[in-house]
């Protein structure tokens, strides 16, 4: 009886499970490679500077706002976005520099 219990946990865990993806943005020649992104709520975005100097990527959305910092060439910081909605994001140190990401469910 001990072992059905155990099992059937384990089913209700296999079965909630959500699966997120993950995505790339780069950023080179001061622009993101991207102008627009779609992803799903609980997806990854990486942003990865290409570029040989640094930049600042951030949102002041209302559905995720984030500040990644300064970071140099070859660095990546990452960004969960957890609410569906529109974000735009920009880079603090190049402001022309802009893209949307939309959060689907």
């Amino acid at each position: 009886m001990k072992f059905a219990a155990i099992v059937f946990s384990l089913g209700i865990a296999i079965c909630s499970n959500t699966y997120s993806d993950e995505h790339e943005v780069g950023q080179k020649n001061k622009a993101f490679s991207q102008k627009t992104l779609k992803v799903k709520v609980g997806d990854v975005v990486h942003f990865t500077n290409q570029d040989p100097f640094f930049h600042n990527v951030y949102s002041m959305s209302e559905t995720t706002a984030f500040d990644l910092g300064s970071y140099a060439k070859g660095s990546s910081k990452s960004v969960k976005f957890e609410k569906q909605g529109e974000v735009v994001v920009q880079c603090a140190i190049h402001p022309f520099m802009k893209m949307k990401i939309k959060v689907e469910k």
